[in-house]
């Protein structure tokens, strides 16, 4: 009796994973192929084809929202477990004499929520090159980089607080007022604010606003974190100037037609040590890419499948 022939199982493309891991982030093929530099129509393609080879359905897909299916969410940890592990293999032999620590300085809100998500990225391409990091106020960073103390500092700047001729602008957005979603925080007279103290980029707009607006306020919540602001946002004590990047679930826009004015816009900037050695200029690259990436798809979760 003949045996069975036994055909090869296929071998999935590390592309195509990557592409099927960027949707799942970013909820979107559109958002999807900017990340991976693709096209729209290229990526459908790539996840036909993974559906074929593995003879199964991987999203849920309407006119309004893509999801992923149970199958989709156990491919899903088996692909981040094979990019994870492709990067490392790669990384040995790409950059495997790049070495050395990095002292980064970062404002407390993206320190909070995105520079971990960034580092983890970084980890994985130059895991030998060690990041330290250290969290402040921009105008305190500024003093640290300027005394040799930090190699490479991030900074929040605005009309109010500006940079110096060596800063290097990674963002440039509008800063918005900010409240509990439902809230009335935004009523009340004066009207109670969450910010930090003088030498925040987005306090000197938003005092400014309101003063050149005729409103009166008063400082509610004074906190150096943006946890603790965001905690008083949410709890309705107080409404407060943030950047569009920080948005979440929980906090709205406020404008105009809730009786508050326009704040203008604030820059992220970036210096980096004169004459930097390698192990700091791939921080300085790496964050370049960060940010650029961001400015193509609008969020920041679309990394964690880079």
């Amino acid at each position: 009796m003949t045996a069975p022939v036994k055909l090869p199982l296929p071998l999935l493309d590390m592309d195509v994973l990557r592409t099927f891991a960027a949707i799942a982030d970013t909820g979107s093929f559109s958002a999807a192929a900017n990340v991976v530099f693709r096209t729209p129509s290229a990526v459908s393609m790539q996840i036909k084809k993974l559906e074929e080879q593995i003879g199964v359905s991987v999203f849920d897909r309407d006119a309004r929202s893509v999801t992923l299916t149970v199958d989709g969410e156990v491919l899903l940890g088996y692909a981040r477990r094979m990019l994870s592990l492709n990067r490392e293999a790669v990384s040995k032999f790409i950059a495997p004499g790049v070495t050395g620590v990095v002292r980064l300085g970062s404002p407390d809100d993206l320190g909070q929520c995105v520079l971990p998500l960034v580092l983890k990225r970084f980890s994985h391409t130059h895991p030998g090159v060690t990041v330290d990091v250290v969290i402040d106020q921009s105008v305190s960073l500024r003093r640290r980089f300027d005394e040799r103390r930090l190699d490479v500092t991030l900074m929040n700047m605005s009309h109010t607080v500006p940079g110096k001729g060596d800063v290097e602008i990674l963002l440039d957005e509008e800063l918005v007022w900010v409240g509990a979603k439902s809230g009335t925080a935004y009523r009340h007279d004066p009207l109670p604010l969450a910010i930090w103290e003088d030498g925040c980029a987005w306090r000197g707009n938003a005092l400014e606003a309101l003063e050149k607006d005729g409103r009166s306020y008063r400082i509610a919540y004074m906190s150096s974190h943006s946890t603790g602001q965001r905690a008083a946002i949410v709890a309705d004590l107080a409404v407060a100037p943030f950047a569009r990047t920080l948005l979440d679930d929980g906090i709205v826009v406020l404008g105009e037609e809730h009786g508050l004015p326009q704040l203008g816009r604030y820059q992220l900037g970036m210096v980096v040590k004169p004459d930097a050695e390698e192990h700091i200029q791939v921080v300085a690259e790496h964050l370049r890419n960060v940010f650029e990436t961001y400015r193509r798809c609008g969020r920041f979760e679309s990394f964690r499948s880079i």
